[in-house]
């Protein structure tokens, strides 16, 4: 998408409306930092997960393959939003949540962000230390800190430098990450047992419920409040069901092969399963010959830096839009600092991963999944694009606060907070205290792990925007332009100021 000076340039917009003059790209270009996102090999331990809910491997294949092309269907519409808009997500929220009011999911953005970043930099640093101790190297302490340091220094690298440095590494990540990935399948398939996966018995609706909103969760949820933060520069243009099409195929592909042969293998040996829920990478290496150790460890933390890029971009980005007044590089390295010091957490103190790691992405995927039908919603009834200047003006057409999105957001999270549970996190032992009055059998019935609080939540947000919601939207399209503003779907009168 650029010149490689221009690549290693620091990005300077933030949450600002991307001018015209800088507008540039095609929709098949977003194919490369959605695939490269998505391709570690942490999709081969969705397996696992995946059947750890006690699935039939048949249920589990069709539960993850609804899961994650759906749920980044969702990213798909959701970066329309950005070629429409030509901005952020969360700056796009604020016509929907107000400017003030839009603090609130991008904080939460923020959190399921650096959340995110941190998961994967831990990953790729348990990784390393597990193929130098099969090496027979040294695995210890010693070389887990070199490798959050290398992984670190790649994550944040990405993030302060900005957008086209990053489209340019996703490219060169998805090509070395797809060549490997193709080599471990061919290495490992020997391992699949057809008989031992057809005598896995079949699970009841609760558990392909729950395993369906985990897949939900654990993909296109996990992206939707960063979607539109790479469709932003495209120029108006661009073909709406190209933007949706590429994102869509380029984030699903890599997950839908990954998490495919991950159920053969885990589905194949017990032993392999459990041992992925302790190690979801390194587990992956007791299968391979010594000689592919290194290239698979290279596999596995180019894939884990890749999906840690856009999250530590889009955290500094929504850090922004919650109201923290810092350059946006600044921004990405407030964050990569967290990131650090919860992967130390994780790497050095923790003593499991799968429980933690559940309970987060249910937890944090409530409230985003309010928000993710909001926002749809407001899309889907807006038919001109946003005004350039009244996303940054509390006395604007979208005002400072919009109560409706935010009794959205809030009874969404309760409701759906009340219908999910985390047994394997303590700290989160208060949910679920709708399963009892609702007749579903309280915290230890058959449907206290079918996380129906996440579709609860989405279904409000939705629902009740485009019930609630068109006549707000109709009165801001029908407001007059100040002088000097714009709609970002029409050329600018003269260069928009950055925000």
């Amino acid at each position: 998408m650029s010149d490689q000076s221009t690549a290693l340039s620091v990005e300077q917009n933030g949450i600002n409306s991307i001018d015209q003059s800088e507008h540039r790209g095609r929709p098949r270009d977003l194919f490369w930092p959605w695939f490269a996102a998505n391709v570690s090999v942490l999709g081969v331990s969705y397996g696992s997960f995946l059947l750890g809910f006690g699935i039939s491997f048949w249920q589990a294949t069709i539960v993850g393959l609804v899961g994650i092309v759906v749920s980044f269907l969702f990213c798909g519409f959701i970066a329309l939003a950005g070629k429409r808009g030509h901005a952020p997500t969360m700056t796009l929220t604020r016509a929907a949540f107000g400017v003030t009011g839009s603090r609130v999911p991008s904080a939460l953005s923020w959190l399921l962000t650096v959340g995110w970043e941190t998961v994967l930099a831990s990953l790729a640093v348990l990784a390393t230390a597990t193929v130098f101790r099969e090496l027979g190297w040294q695995g210890g302490d010693a070389t887990k800190v070199v490798a959050l340091l290398v992984v670190a220094a790649l994550i944040v690298t990405g993030g302060i430098i900005g957008f086209d440095f990053i489209m340019k590494l996703q490219m060169w990540i998805t090509v070395v990450t797809g060549v490997l990935t193709v080599v471990y399948i061919v290495l490992t398939v020997g391992q699949i047992d057809g008989a031992t996966l057809a005598a896995i018995p079949a699970g009841s609706t609760p558990q392909v419920m729950g395993a369906l909103v985990f897949m939900m969760t654990g993909f296109g949820l996990g992206w939707v409040n960063a979607a539109a933060d790479y469709s932003r520069y495209l120029p108006r243009s661009a073909s709406s069901a190209g933007v949706v099409g590429w994102t869509t195929f380029g984030a699903s592909l890599a997950p839908v092969i990954l998490l495919l042969f991950g159920l053969l293998l885990a589905g194949s040996s017990p032993e392999l399963s459990a041992a992925i829920a302790l190690d979801p990478i390194g587990a992956l290496t007791t299968i391979l010959p010594v000689w592919f150790l290194i290239p698979f460890a290279l596999t596995a933390v180019l894939g884990l830096v890749g999906g840690a890029v856009l999250d530590i971009y889009s955290s500094g980005l929504a850090l922004l839009s919650a109201g923290v007044r810092v350059p946006r590089p600044v921004a990405a390295g407030i964050d990569g600092v967290l990131m650090v010091l919860g992967s130390i957490y994780v790497v050095f103190f923790a003593a499991d991963f799968l429980g933690p790691f559940q309970g987060f992405l249910i937890t944090l995927g409530v409230p985003v999944a309010a928000w993710c039908g909001i926002f749809m919603a407001d899309v889907l009834m807006r038919r001109t694009g946003y005004s350039a200047a009244d996303l940054f003006d509390p006395a604007g057409r979208y005002g400072r606060v919009r109560a409706l999105a935010l009794v959205l957001i809030g009874l969404g999270t309760v409701v759906g907070w009340g219908l999910v549970t985390n047994g394997f996190a303590g700290w989160l032992a208060w949910q679920g205290y709708l399963l009892e009055p609702l007749g579903l059998g309280g915290r230890d019935g058959d449907w206290a792990f079918a996380n129906l609080g996440v579709l609860a939540a989405l279904v409000i947000g939705f629902g009740g925007t485009l019930l609630f919601g068109r006549a707000a939207v109709r009165r801001q399209e029908a407001e007059p332009l100040a002088d000097g503003d714009h709609l970002t779907d029409v050329a600018p009168a003269a260069p928009a100021s950055r925000g």
